[in-house]
């Protein structure tokens, strides 16, 4: 890990006093050789996806200033939820980030949670996705034609979604490897790009008659709201591909982490507050959940929706992916298997950040070794999956339903209450892994204040010298109290704030699943 420096062109100042420079986190050696740019496209299609369609009515249960507030809260609580990511990966070497890394450290055996949560998530994602299928199929079909035939089955959800999940959901969930998928984040930022130009487009243009009551300031009180909740938290949701974002960018310094977060939270939070107003906007408290249904036949929404269709048909297979490893992970798992390993027993000088593993190990996108998996627990684990989610969609049709109870549990868990833990353990104080790392950042300090003491003394024996080092020492000064790169923050506050991240995120939970579980017909 390399030093600190407060000064870009390689100069510290010493001397002045006790004062020590405040320090600025330079990029550490390893890691990928991905830009910013790059990254942030990357985290950003992480984010939007379904949970845009469902935005509108999310904002009917708040009304349209409520909705904002909480757009922008929801984005602000799980950019910080990032941001402690990125400061955990500073306790690991550079490239291995990840939240089984995590575990190890801190809690080894929250691994299985970590897996539990994957696996909810990824399973909801993939039933949304079907209902979505649902949702439009019957409406792109209407618009050829379908009508006119009197084949009453072509208007039928049920209809489309076995069809699709017979002929390519099957066909592409059971290939083990998926890169040929990889590319269809061009198709998805095309389509939500699409999505959003049709809502304003429709908001501007078209006036519906059946359009409901709209709220401004008002909501339709705490139970809806807090149902709703969820929904938004869903939209957020990236923070298991956080460690990947931070692994492979070449530029790991903080002004940049904190750049890539912001501009991508910033970016998903601006897309979802123009979403939502326009949509609610256009048909007031009668929008439902997937608000692209809403739209008439028209050769501009059919478009849409067929675009949409494609985009979650090919996503499905890259939630089962995942979903499949997490599940696997989590029969395999055994209480305290990661304490007894070999690394414990080294001494204390001599222990690594991470237990050994052999050099040809393989991990997967998470850092989690992936272990030989026998083709037919593959099988058995795929159908599984496949079987359940196909049962779910036909029978549960409200998307906003679905995105809530994913958003109440493997949202906030993976969003609030893992990075906050984590955090706050593995940055206490007393603990061996900060004070190994306090350690590496004093060793730089000293090595920076030797240089300092060789500076030639004519320096200091010059008043223009002099009066250039006090302003320099006052600009550092002002540094400190404020940094956009977040570097002032205060380590005691920051960890109290990461448990009170964790606190909320359990909250949401408890309170959330309560509301969509026993007043889900109020």
């Amino acid at each position: 890990m390399t030093g600190y420096s407060a000064i870009t062109d390689g100069q510290s100042l010493g001397g002045v006093g006790n004062m020590q420079p405040r320090r600025g986190r330079s990029p550490r050696v390893g890691g990928g050789n991905a830009s910013m740019m790059s990254s942030n496209i990357n985290l950003l299609n992480t984010i939007i996806g379904a949970g845009t369609l469902a935005m509108p009515s999310a904002m009917s249960h708040f009304g349209v200033m409520l909705g904002v507030i909480l757009i922008l809260w929801c984005g602000l609580t799980s950019a910080f939820g990032l941001y402690l990511q990125s400061r955990c990966s500073r306790y690991i070497d550079r490239g291995s980030s990840s939240f089984f890394a995590l575990s190890q450290l801190t809690y080894p055996n929250a691994a299985v949670m970590f897996d539990a949560a994957i696996a909810i998530k990824c399973f909801g994602v993939g039933v949304s996705y079907m209902i979505i299928i649902g949702d439009l199929m019957p409406a792109v079909a209407e618009s050829f034609g379908s009508a006119a035939t009197g084949l009453a089955f072509l208007a039928d959800r049920k209809f489309w979604i076995t069809v699709f999940f017979l002929f390519f959901i099957i066909p592409l969930s059971f290939p083990k490897r998926l890169d040929s998928l990889k590319y269809t984040s061009v198709v998805a930022l095309f389509s939500i790009g699409y999505l959003v130009i049709l809502v304003v487009y429709h908001y501007a243009n078209d006036e519906y008659p059946n359009k409901g009551d709209i709220n401004v300031i008002t909501w339709l009180g705490p139970i809806q709201a807090l149902r709703s909740l969820p929904v938004v938290i869903f939209a957020y949701t990236c923070h298991q591909n956080m460690f990947s974002i931070l692994n492979e960018i070449q530029d790991n310094s903080p002004g940049s982490i904190v750049g890539v977060i912001s501009a991508s939270i910033g970016s998903a939070a601006s897309v979802y507050i123009l979403v939502a107003i326009t949509g609610y906007l256009t048909f007031g408290n009668n929008v439902v959940a997937n608000i692209v249904s809403m739209y008439p036949v028209s050769i501009s929404s059919t478009i849409a929706k067929a675009a949409i269709v494609i985009l979650v048909t090919f996503s499905i297979p890259l939630q089962v992916h995942p979903c499949r490893a997490s599940i696997d992970a989590v029969l395999r798992w055994r209480p305290n298997k990661a304490a007894r390993s070999p690394a414990s027993a080294l001494a204390p000088g001599s222990q690594p950040l991470l237990p050994s593993t052999t050099a040809s190990a393989t991990v997967d996108n998470h850092g989690v070794p992936v272990l030989a998996m026998s083709e037919l627990r593959f099988a058995l684990i795929t159908s599984f999956i496949l079987i359940l989610s196909y049962i779910t969609a036909l029978n549960v049709s409200s998307l906003d339903r679905v995105l809530a109870y994913v958003g109440s549990t493997g949202s906030t868990a993976i969003s609030f209450i893992l990075p906050g833990l984590f955090y706050y353990k593995i940055s206490d104080p007393e603990g061996i892994h900060h004070q190994r790392l306090t350690k590496e950042d004093d060793d730089a300090d000293y090595s920076d204040s030797s240089d300092i003491e060789e500076a030639p003394a004519a320096m200091h024996d010059s008043t223009a010298s002099i009066r250039s080092v006090v302003s320099a020492v006052s600009s550092v000064r002002w540094c400190r109290k404020w940094r956009w790169d977040l570097e002032h923050l205060e380590h005691g506050l920051l960890r109290k704030l990461a448990l009170a991240l964790s606190v909320y995120g359990v909250c949401v939970m408890v309170v959330c699943l309560t509301m969509n579980t026993f007043f889900a017909s109020s």
